[in-house]
């Protein structure tokens, strides 16, 4: 009978440790996932850059109760268009000047301002001396196990316009001196201590992305010249700066006849899988390819490399012989989807040309069909096209991607008829329409659909949300016959009928027989020719590739004057979304001055509030103090005709939510 009670006490021991041993995984899966749901460690979120944060503290129920919880000026207005990062109990973020500012999450007081004395005349070109003096994002490393009593145990990278790669103590924003010394630099490295061919800058104005002990930092090139700089993507120690590998998108027989092929854009990763993804551009120069009439597989793609080798595990090149301009504008998603009832690691990168790929993360193949179809051919002497060119049968196009004389449009039946006239005077023969001397128009333009900062992936709907700017552009080659090498503008290249300038200039492609003139296909009153919307954001079921919902984004804001709600024109947009948890889609990007949030499964508005300065940017979510905020950099931008400024908004819950 004793063994018997002894028995029972036994077994209700075991279970009682059972069950507290579940209870305690379970606060220990919940800690660990709070931990992590709070952070916004990297540019996208997390190494993948899904552009999600799992927290759901805001949601669908209580966001029209959104206020402003603080603002920080940095003093620093030009180009922003910073995503801040959440990490080590800090909000870190780079001025368009270069400068890193450590802020608390919860006050936005600022804790330090690190300074690298850039060259803030950027480029040094005369046309637009600042245009690459901007700063997207940094990057954060900590050690496995911090020493408090040791600098630098906790780590700020980030690039500048100079091509150097700054180490930062996080808790301090001292230099960390140990980071470049094998090179003779104290607190850096440097793109320009190895060889590299061409000529010109290298920037970076993207922040880098560290996997392991790796930081991995991508250039900017001035890519107009022929013998453009390479386009070189290093991988660097976290700890000494030293070089642990490099990658040349170019083949390295071929480096003395081009470059570029480059990284301009954000680096996404796998952590697990060890793998940087990169969306290249196209080689030098943009919009004549005459000089490389040659293979180039790593123009224009997705590729994955080992991010402790440098090696290449997979690649897909998305637009052969590229000579549009569709650099590929934004990182790679490499998310988790739901396809055909299961699982699926993906890498999902968006395009200028309105087009959703989706590759396996192990292998690189498709996952929906994609078709090789011909494309129209060039007429230029010394130019060949590639013959097809990759279409994705599925997702479908999230943008306008073929036009019409009828669609054309106008303020005026007269505005309408001048861009109907002007429309049949361009060569244009559907997507991929090449370059041309009597003038191409390019739809969609090199500056659309989807470009920098383009896509979110919301894991609880599997929707892909992605914004467009839906305008085309106007190219016209010009004879050049001296080709030569300089970096000077063209003033010339203004008077070009139709083809309204971005900046006032045209490309003067050095080292080719032609120089371009390009710009935006506007009417003579400075509309779009091409139909509205003209900015869209769009949901995409990544299971059946279907659109689920598109709608106009952003009202059209001009000389003081916001545009009414009827005119659903959307507006230009720079920036993108992100998606959360608490079902919603935050994105700001228009000339309006909102930053809005909708419902991210139908696309209804939900939220807005006006910024100080418009929102070009990508927001950012993360936890502070049991509270969640939603922060958006608002800097305005001179491309969207939209006052400059210097402010990084926070939105909170009222303290009694």
């Amino acid at each position: 009978m004793l063994v018997g009670e002894e028995a029972v006490r036994g077994d209700a021991m075991r279970n009682f440790n059972f069950v507290v041993n579940v209870i305690f995984v379970q606060l220990l899966s919940f800690v660990v996932a709070a931990q992590t749901s709070s952070d916004w460690p990297t540019f996208g979120g997390q190494p993948g850059g899904g552009q999600y944060s799992s927290l759901e503290q805001i949601n669908v129920e209580n966001v029209d109760q959104l206020e402003v919880a603080w603002i920080h000026h940095s003093g620093d207005s030009s180009w922003l268009e910073v995503t801040p990062i959440h990490a080590n109990n800090m909000l870190y973020y780079c001025s368009p000047m270069n400068r890193v500012i450590a802020l608390d999450p919860v006050t936005g007081e600022e804790k330090w301002r690190f300074d690298p004395h850039a060259d803030e005349g950027g480029l040094g070109l005369v046309d637009e001396p600042r245009r690459s003096v901007r700063c997207r994002s940094v990057a954060y490393w900590e050690a496995e196990t911090p020493d408090p009593g040791v600098e630098c145990e906790k780590r700020i990278y980030k690039g500048d316009i100079d091509g150097h790669l700054f180490a930062i103590d996080a808790d301090t924003g001292a230099s960390c001196s140990d980071f470049g010394a094998d090179k003779g630099h104290s607190g850096f490295a440097s793109h320009w201590d190895y060889e590299g061919n061409g000529v010109g800058p290298r920037h970076t104005t993207s922040g880098p992305i560290v996997v392991g002990d790796i930081v991995i930092s991508a250039v900017g090139v001035e890519d107009s010249p022929v013998n453009a700089s390479d386009g070189f993507v290093r991988g660097f120690d976290v700890r000494t700066g030293e070089l642990v590998w490099e990658f040349n998108p170019i083949p390295p027989e071929r480096v003395n006849e081009t470059g570029a092929a480059n990284v301009w854009s954000t680096l996404s990763a796998d952590v697990e899988r060890r793998l940087v993804f990169l969306p290249t551009t196209s080689p030098s120069s943009d919009f004549y390819g005459g000089p490389r009439l040659f293979p180039i597989p790593y123009g224009t793609a997705t590729i994955a490399l080992s991010a402790e080798t440098g090696e290449v595990a997979w690649y897909y090149q998305i637009v052969h012989h590229d000579i549009y301009d569709y650099d590929l504008p934004g990182h790679p998603l490499a998310v988790t989807i739901t396809k055909d009832g299961q699982s699926r690691d993906v890498a999902i990168q968006q395009t200028k040309a309105g087009f959703i790929f989706a590759f396996d993360l192990d292998t690189g193949e498709s996952i929906f069909p994609i078709e090789e179809r011909p494309v129209p051919q060039s007429d230029v002497p010394g130019e060949v096209t590639f013959p097809t060119q990759p279409f994705p049968v599925l997702p479908e196009p999230f943008t306008l991607t073929t036009l019409t004389r009828d669609d054309m449009y106008g303020l005026t039946p007269l505005d309408r008829l001048w861009c109907q006239n002007r429309f049949d005077e361009l060569r244009y023969e559907g997507m991929f329409t090449p370059p041309s001397i009597e003038g191409t128009l390019h739809f969609p333009g090199f500056a659309g659909g989807g470009n920098w900062g383009g896509a979110s992936f919301d894991p609880n709907s599997n929707l892909l949300i992605i914004k467009s700017l839906t305008m085309g552009t106007v190219h016209h080659l010009i004879p050049n016959p001296g080709g030569e090498i300089t970096l000077l503008p063209d003033p010339g290249a203004q008077a070009v009928p139709g083809a309204a300038s971005q900046g006032g200039l045209g490309d003067p492609m050095p080292g080719t027989p032609y120089r371009t003139a390009n710009g935006n296909f506007l009417s003579p009153l400075g509309v779009p020719c091409t139909p509205p919307p003209w900015g869209t954001l769009t949901a995409v079921d990544m299971d059946s590739g279907a659109v689920q919902w598109q709608i106009p984004f952003g009202k059209v804001r001009r000389y003081g004057i916001t545009f009414p709600d009827f005119l659903e024109w959307g507006t230009s947009i720079i920036g993108g979304p992100i998606t959360t948890a608490g079902g919603l889609v935050f994105m700001a990007a228009s000339m309006d001055k909102q930053m809005r949030a909708l419902d991210v499964r139908t696309g209804e508005e939900l939220w807005q509030a006006e910024l100080p300065y418009a929102g070009m940017a990508v927001p950012m979510s993360y936890m502070a103090d049991g509270k969640q905020y939603v922060v958006i950099a608002a800097g305005g931008n001179r491309r969207t005709f939209t006052e400059e400024g210097d402010a990084i908004v926070a939105f909170a819950l009222p303290d009694e939510n």
